[in-house]
């Protein structure tokens, strides 16, 4: 193994009496783990709810492709691996070094004392961050803990997007024609319909990734996002697909394709990955993509996994929803308001956190958020994190991206 070793906690006093002290947790950094090591690593992963397949070992390699290097900080007690991060890391303009940590750190979720190992994980990660110009950290589910440990070691809230700062999901536990029942009307209706006006979803294959590219672009045009490269987008899928965590399903109308979605799935969630829809013509008001959308609420319930993700909710939409109450609005995007019909919630993800440590980087960094001629490079840069060849348009800089507005993919 390449990497280094280190204690984090000091071995337990034997002579002191009382509540015996949990194990010491050792940590360790790899940037290639051995197979053995990688297998632990995918199964804690795919083992801990609230997590995501950016920190399976296959992300590492998806990633790769586009210009990114792994880092992976791996926290042990007894031996056991209880938990740890994949951090990718690139360097920007030829000399800003970048990290970033989508859905992590990863703690198992039965392990004894979760403070001791998140206290070894933060402290670990507030050293890395020292070492990158800039640091992006999106802690995942339930872990508002290791926000608030950050932000106490000097970090900072994080407007930059590595992640949907809330997204909305199904429950997939009641039976399926509870699930049905809680549809909107006008959806319920068109599950009955969806036959005799010649819509069909159907499982898709690795065939099927040029026409979900070129339904994204359609996409693209009209909400100003670029979509992925389709290398990129074959990669994705290829290696998520060999570990079982992927699948494509299309709809068609009378044989002919229309819209595409991939989804990703991570212990027990569902999540819209990508996505396109040609909406041209009569074909466009048979609301095709929420068949698309009830067939992997059938697909995925009838796997046992908990829940569906429909993917992430622009900022202003989740305050409306959460802090305000409020259950619609003709402000909002209509792409994100087709989602309510599926009857599920919206929720928050842990606050995102930065660290940028020079003055100067800092200032430029917050310019470039929060004004229109820094938006615009914002935007191009946000196009080669991605991975993209080309250039986004400068008025695309305050559009929104598929999952919200976002520096890096998810």
């Amino acid at each position: 193994m390449s990497g280094t070793t280190s204690a984090t906690e000091s071995q337990p006093d034997s002579t002191v009496s009382g509540p015996q002290r949990p194990s010491p947790v050792t940590l360790r950094r790899e940037e290639f783990p051995d197979a053995d090591v990688l297998a632990a690593w995918n199964e804690l992963v795919l083992g801990t709810p609230g997590t995501d397949v950016t920190q399976l070992s296959a992300w590492a390699t998806i990633r790769t492709s586009v210009g990114y290097r792994p880092r992976y900080l791996l926290a042990y007690q007894d031996e056991r691996l209880v938990g740890g991060a994949l951090i990718l890391r690139r360097r920007l303009l030829g000399f800003l070094s970048l990290g970033y940590l989508p859905y992590g750190p990863v703690i198992a979720s039965d392990v004894a004392e979760r403070a001791v190992v998140a206290s070894a994980l933060v402290e670990e990660l507030v050293a890395f961050a020292r070492t990158q110009r800039l640091m992006f950290i999106q802690p995942p589910e339930h872990a508002q803990d290791v926000s608030d440990a950050l932000l106490a070691r000097g970090f900072r809230p994080s407007k930059a997007g590595i992640a949907p700062a809330g997204s909305y999901r199904v429950d997939l536990t009641p039976p399926l024609e509870q699930i049905r029942a809680g549809f909107s009307k006008r959806l319920k209706s068109w599950t009955n319909r969806w036959e005799s006006k010649g819509v069909h979803v159907r499982r898709g294959d690795e065939g099927d990734l040029p026409l979900l590219i070129s339904l994204m672009t359609r996409t693209g045009a009209r909400q100003g996002f670029t979509p992925p490269p389709l290398d990129y987008v074959r990669t994705l899928y290829r290696e998520l697909d060999a570990l079982g965590q992927a699948a494509i399903f299309v709809g068609e109308v009378n044989g002919v394709p229309v819209s595409a979605d991939v989804v990703t799935v991570c212990a027990g969630m569902v999540r819209g990955r990508l996505g396109g829809f040609d909406s041209s013509g009569e074909t466009g008001k048979l609301s095709v993509p929420a068949a698309v959308r009830w067939e992997i609420i059938k697909w995925a319930k009838q796997r046992g996994h908990r829940y569906l993700d429909f993917g992430g909710l622009p900022e202003p939409m989740l305050a409306d929803m959460i802090e305000g109450g409020i259950h619609s609005s003709e402000q909002w995007p209509s792409a994100q308001r087709s989602k309510l019909a599926f009857n599920g919630h919206a929720f928050r993800y842990p606050t995102p956190v930065e660290q940028i440590y020079s003055p100067l980087i800092r200032w430029l960094y917050d310019y470039g958020m929060s004004h229109r001629g820094g938006l615009a490079v914002v935007a191009t840069v946000k196009d080669l994190l991605r991975g993209n060849r080309g250039r986004v348009r400068c008025g695309a800089a305050s559009r929104r991206s598929p999952g919200g507005s976002q520096i890096f993919p998810r």
